[in-house]
């Protein structure tokens, strides 16, 4: 995940590509689909706007396509919520050691960034719905820009995996995350990805279950969402100005 380094840097060439303050990546899950799935298993895996069993990875990639979070290995029959109540995107908010992301929209102060998404997220604080009348149109296929890059590099994941252990699919599915992040790096197209110290560790300031839930509630709060979506308007009319 970003660190304190990494945010300002993935605000500035967000805000300056595409006019959006406070933008970590955008969010999206992808199918990839299980040939060896066993058949007592296929039911769950299967969602019915596929051929057959599948595996969601979920993901969120900045604008130069580096994969920022990945979450992989749930069952095909899941939809992308389903799949965000079970990931890990927003543990180290809620443990209170995640870097400071807050900024200002219309000159109004959000304490935590947020990811762009299509329309079938929950509307929370810390999730925009793409703004299809303002944001270039490019902006909201990031993340599927970054699917079909992973995909056309290594075939193995843009076939049905013939993999017979979950737990091999999946490192499957990470190393090639790691990969196409490094492919990025050294090709010196990663925004990022010299910023990273491995030095410098989190510290836990062990916080009560009630504070853990305050944030989780200002994560979820639909009211921010919405008046997030309205500043961002404003800014970015200004900003096409």
């Amino acid at each position: 995940m970003p660190t304190a380094a990494d945010v300002p840097l993935l605000y500035e060439v967000h805000q300056r590509i595409h006019g959006f303050p406070g933008k970590l990546g955008s969010l999206d899950c992808t199918h990839w689909e299980c040939a060896a799935c066993p058949t007592t298993w296929k039911g769950q895996h299967h969602l019915g706007d596929h051929d057959g069993p599948t595996l969601i990875l979920q993901a969120v990639a900045s604008q130069d396509l580096w994969i920022w979070h990945a979450h992989f290995g749930m069952a095909g029959a899941n939809n992308g919520i389903a799949v965000l109540m079970s990931s890990n995107l927003f543990d180290d908010v809620i443990d209170g050691v995640a870097p400071d992301t807050s900024f200002y929209a219309n000159d109004v102060q959000y304490k935590y960034g947020y990811y762009l998404t299509d329309d079938i997220y929950p509307e929370w604080a810390t999730l925009v719905k793409s703004l299809k009348t303002l944001s270039c149109p490019d902006d909201e296929k990031v993340i599927k820009r970054a699917f079909g890059v992973l995909k056309k590099r290594w075939s193995i994941i843009a076939q049905p995996s013939r993999i017979l252990e979950k737990s091999k699919v999946r490192n499957v599915m990470y190393t090639f995350i790691i990969l196409h992040n490094m492919i990025l790096e050294d090709s010196g197209i990663a925004f990022c990805g010299e910023s990273y110290d491995e030095s410098i560790k989190p510290t836990n300031p062990l916080l009560t279950y009630a504070e853990k839930e305050d944030i989780r509630a200002k994560i979820g709060a639909r009211h921010t969402h919405h008046n997030l979506r309205t500043d961002l308007t404003e800014h970015l009319w200004f900003y096409g100005e």
